[in-house]
């Protein structure tokens, strides 16, 4: 399965130049900008504004996918890695969620230490207005909806083209670096996006699916929701 996964791809330099424009002009200026400031405005909450925002950019994230590297080529969601896994390869999720885990527990006490980053606006809505409809809507958001189409795009198409291109190592620092920097402006976060990135990447290599890592995604980011509801 992984062997056909990174055997050959059908896309050029085109297919990464445009998505690349997706992600680091279009959605950042159109949707994280100017989009996410008028939902502001409409609804003075970060967390409404910051979870419609960020279905607007699912949606387009997973449509700039389907019709820029899959429709042209007549290609299906599994050539992004949408595939079943083996059951063996549970025991790795379980481990490498563990190692995500306890290396953000180091990083994230490390930069408070150092007073490096900013307040997250949508975090700290959801811990002022704390309601089980405010947690549903944050939960849903981080743990179900971003590791979709992140991983869909990030590991699914971003580090199976740099990998097919130019190998394991580099897809994997690549993709990795490209999904940390969309994060800024929380810069506390840096750190754990760069190595969160990193095992989403290895374990779609090893497994070639993309499931693992939406799981070990999803899984992280809803707990991180938990621990944000009950401090």
């Amino acid at each position: 399965m992984k062997k056909d996964t990174f055997e050959s791809m059908e896309w050029t330099y085109r297919e990464l130049s445009l998505l690349l424009l997706l992600t680091l002009v279009i959605v950042p200026i159109g949707i994280e900008f100017l989009l996410h400031d008028f939902l502001y405005q409409v609804f003075l909450d970060s967390l409404y504004s910051g979870t419609i925002t960020g279905l607007v950019m699912g949606t387009v994230f997973t449509l700039g996918v389907y019709f820029i590297a899959l429709r042209p080529q007549r290609l299906g969601w599994n050539v992004v890695g949408l595939r079943s896994i083996s059951r063996t390869y549970w025991k790795w999720i379980i481990v490498w969620t563990v190692v995500l885990i306890a290396a953000s527990i180091l990083i994230l006490t490390l930069m408070d230490l150092l007073q490096i980053g900013v307040e997250n606006r949508k975090t700290e809505s959801l811990k002022g207005n704390m309601t089980w409809l405010t947690f549903s809507i944050g939960f849903i958001s981080a743990a179900i909806i971003s590791p979709i189409y992140e991983e869909i795009f990030y590991r699914g198409f971003l580090y199976k083209w740099v990998r097919v291109k130019w190998g394991v190592s580099t897809g994997i620092i690549f993709s990795s670096l490209i999904f940390t920097i969309v994060h800024i402006p929380t810069y506390n976060t840096l750190p754990v996006n760069f190595i969160s990135g990193m095992i989403f990447a290895w374990t779609y290599e090893k497994s070639g699916s993309i499931l693992p890592g939406i799981i070990i995604h999803g899984t992280f980011n809803g707990i991180a929701i938990i621990l944000t509801a009950v401090a």
